[in-house]
């Protein structure tokens, strides 16, 4: 049977991975004054192929569909083959409901190792359903840095970007850029001993 689904198969990543449009499902993405923190001023997800209507669409489409009734079971079944998921190469987890809809898929799919890179840890409404994801031993959820200069908080952020392959950081150094910007073998990011990942500006 057809699923409903519509997921995002991205060149760099091993894996598909579920989206949103960026900045209007990304309420960490903003100051409190409005303004946009520095790491999305120039975020990827806003330029090239992710301006491209087939692109827009697939994301519009997503915001609406993860309501429907049947949304998790469609994605239980999606994974079944799959051993690594990514969610959101753009967007975010906008809503607590969205947030608990991922949790019921990835207590579900244990068998799937899922990784969650999130802004959304700003806001306290979020606490509880980040705590339960966390807690899952086949979830790695990173809370994003707002830095362009390799800037985190130890024991919060779970990544940042740095400016340059030569940048010194106490981190793990995405090494992407090495490989033609594809992730390749490598599968860190997913990786829960693995505390900070420092991806290159782009």
């Amino acid at each position: 049977m057809k699923t409903k689904l519509k997921l995002s198969h991205t060149s760099k990543m091993p894996c598909g991975s579920w989206s949103l449009q960026a900045l209007d499902t990304c309420p960490g993405s903003r100051n409190k004054d409005g303004t946009i923190v520095p790491v999305c001023v120039k975020c990827y997800a806003r330029k090239g192929y992710y301006r491209m209507k087939p692109t827009k669409d697939l994301r519009v489409y997503n915001k609406q569909d993860w309501k429907r009734d049947d949304w998790v079971s469609d994605f239980v079944d999606y994974l079944i083959p799959y051993a690594l998921f990514r969610w959101f190469d753009s967007g975010d987890i906008y809503t607590v409901a969205l947030g608990y809809k991922i949790l019921e898929v990835c207590k579900a799919t244990p068998w799937c190792k899922h990784w969650i890179p999130t802004k959304s840890y700003k806001f306290s409404k979020f606490n509880h359903v980040f705590d339960e994801l966390k807690a899952l031993p086949n979830v790695m959820v990173r809370f994003s840095s707002d830095s362009m200069a390799g800037e985190y908080t130890e024991g919060l952020h779970g990544s940042t970007v740095i400016p340059d392959p030569d940048f010194e950081i106490d981190a793990f150094k995405c090494k992407a850029y090495t490989r033609g910007h594809k992730c390749g073998s490598c599968t860190v990011c997913w990786d829960k001993s693995v505390p900070v990942v420092a991806y290159l500006a782009q």
